[in-house]
Formats: structure tokens, sequence, C-alpha cells
């Protein structure tokens, strides 16, 4: 049985982190998402951390002005960010953890235990017509949490499974339950962080999961074949494991 096409979005985070370590204007993040959408992305991602370590504001206003696909803004759940989505309007706005001492992401956003205020950013976001996901641990509790705070689409932190070592089957079952779930309540679902070439196919598998999102690995490949060779890879793992 062959499953429906899964999307793939491209995260160019870490083309502008080699451009920062440098400073100057190269590489360009904005040249990597035209050239992943030339390549088939189906939508680009960029993190704008609030201590700009990768991604600036310049490189959200170029993307807005020059991407065909749609951008997918991740941010925290702050009124600075906020406020940003709100005047740059991406086509959608992921909300994410974020700790100025982490290297990157390291869980899901605590949905449950912050309701009211993931609710709020989330419908100030929604009323100016911006897609709101919120990245969330593959836990029963956050994705009926991510139900109440209005979100429409979940992205599971696929970052333990990566992780997981001889571990990978249980936590491929806890996102496949996430996924069940989030599609037996109406939730579209998502799915990213730490995939490679060697772990993405069971994930690209489940059927509940209509889009991955992927980075870093990624641009880490890129150095040795070039990135379009990287991203059509990715896709042709992804289509294989669909199949």
């Amino acid at each position: 049985m062959t499953l429906a096409y899964q999307r793939l979005g491209i995260n160019i985070d870490h083309v502008a982190t080699l451009r920062n370590a440098r400073g100057g204007i190269h590489p360009d993040p904005v040249q990597a998402a035209l050239l992943a959408e030339k390549t088939g992305a189906d939508g680009i991602t960029a993190h704008l951390r609030e201590d700009r370590r990768h991604i600036v504001d310049s490189d959200i206003s170029r993307l807005m002005a020059q991407l065909s696909r749609p951008l997918n803004l991740e941010m925290a759940a702050i009124d600075e960010m906020v406020e940003i989505a709100l005047r740059t309007k991406p086509h959608a706005c992921c909300l994410v953890p974020e700790k100025r001492t982490e290297r990157t992401t390291e869980g899901g956003l605590e949905v449950a235990g912050d309701l009211a205020r993931i609710s709020d950013v989330a419908a100030r976001l929604k009323q100016a017509g911006i897609r709101v996901s919120l990245f969330i641990e593959p836990d029963e509790r956050q994705v009926r949490a991510a139900q109440a705070a209005g979100a429409p689409v979940i992205e599971l932190h696929t970052g333990t499974y990566a992780e997981a070592g001889g571990g990978e089957g249980e936590q491929l079952n806890r996102i496949r339950s996430a996924a069940a779930l989030a599609a037996e309540i109406g939730l579209e679902c998502h799915a990213g962080h730490g995939l490679t070439y060697a772990n993405v196919k069971p994930v690209a598998a489940i059927a509940n999961i209509v889009e991955l999102n992927i980075g870093h690995f990624l641009m880490g490949e890129a150095l040795f074949v070039g990135l379009e060779a990287s991203i059509r890879e990715m896709r042709r793992l992804m289509d294989e494991a669909r199949s």
C-alpha cells in the first residue's frame, strides 16, 4: 500500500549559523532556501531565536519577499516574536521552547502546564491568518493540551527517538501513538528534530504524519555532496518509506 504524499520542510538555520561564525553575508540562508525550493522542498523553516544566533530579522523579511513556498517561522511564545510574526505574516508559526543556554531545541513545548499563555499566543496569531503549530513531545497529555490551546497543527519532537540507541522501538511507538491520537482528534501532525538518512524511514512510514521538517543533518551533508543532492536523497528515502 502506498501512503499519501508526505511534505518535506527544509530548515535553513544552520546556513545562517555558518554565516554568523565569521560575519558578513556568506553563505546566504535565503539562497539556500531558494535552492531547496528548486530541489522540491514543500516549505522552508527558519527559527528566529531571541539571541539571533543564526537567523536574523532581515533574513525573515527577505524570505517573505522571495519565497514561493510557505515559510514556517519557528519562535518562542513571547511578545517580541509574536509582534514580528504579526508584522511579517509568515504562512505558519511553530511555537517552540527556547533556552538561552541550549545548543539546539532540547525538547517539546510544555503546553499542558502553560495552557492559558499558549492559548493566548495561538489566538493572536490565528486572528492574523497565520497557521499555528506547537512543537511538543509525543505524549498524550501534550497532544490533548495542543488541541485545547486551539492549535490546528502539532509537530512531534523526534529528538529522543533519534538519540535513543537501543530504545528506538519504544520511542517510535510513542510517536506512532501520538500521531494516531492527533488524527483522531482532528489535528494535523508533523514531526522533526534529529532526523537523518539512517533513522528517517520509520518516522516517514507513519501514515498520520503529513510533514517532516529537517535541517541540520541536510546542511551538514551538503558540505560533502551539495544541498540539492542531500535533499533529493532525503526525499527518496521518505518516498520509499511511504510506498
